[in-house]
C-alpha cells in the first residue's frame, strides 16, 4: 500500500467516524478497489468489477460508498459528456488532463508542461489568477478512429 492510498483510507475513516458511521469490510473493498485501479469508475464499472470478487456486494453499497468518498474529499465526480457521473481519486498531488473517445468512452490522463505554461501566459495577458482549471479533449481513439 503506497503512502497517498494510505492517507485516502486514513480520511475516509476518520470521515466515517466523524459522521457516526461505521468501516465496513464492504466499503473497505471498494475503497481497495478504487484506490487500486487509478481508473475514472461509474457506479455501474466499479459494481460489476467488485461482483466478479465478492459477488455478495449490492449496487446500493457501492453507490452510497461513492458519493461518501466524494463527500470526504477523496474522490471527486467527472462529467465526461456521456451521461454518467464518473469517481476519479484525488488522493494523487500531481495535475493531469484527459482525452476522453466520443466512441468506447475511453479516458486517457495526460500531463503536459507547455500546456500549462501556455495557459499560465494566457491568463496574465489577460489580467487573470487561475485558481483551478480542467482540460478535457474530446475525440476518437486508435480503436474508434
Amino acid at each position: 500500500m503506497n503512502k497517498v492510498n494510505n492517507k485516502a483510507r486514513q480520511e475516509f475513516r476518520a470521515y466515517l467516524a466523524g459522521q457516526g458511521l461505521k468501516s465496513t469490510r464492504q466499503r473497505e473493498l471498494v475503497l481497495d478497489e478504487f484506490l487500486g485501479d487509478g481508473r475514472h469508475f461509474s457506479t455501474e464499472e466499479l459494481y460489476l468489477r467488485l461482483r466478479k470478487k465478492h459477488p455478495s456486494i449490492g449496487y446500493a453499497t457501492v453507490y452510497r460508498t461513492l458519493r461518501l468518498f466524494a463527500e470526504c474529499g477523496i474522490a471527486q465526480q467527472r462529467h465526461f459528456g456521456d451521461g454518467q457521473t464518473r469517481y476519479e481519486s484525488v488522493a494523487r498531488d500531481e495535475h493531469h488532463d484527459h482525452l476522453i473517445c466520443t466512441g468506447c468512452g475511453k479516458i486517457v490522463e495526460f500531463e503536459n508542461s507547455q500546456i500549462e505554461e501556455l495557459q499560465h501566459k494566457v491568463a496574465i495577458e489577460h489580467g487573470f489568477t487561475i485558481e483551478n482549471h480542467r482540460l478535457e479533449l474530446y475525440g476518437l481513439c486508435n480503436d474508434c478512429g
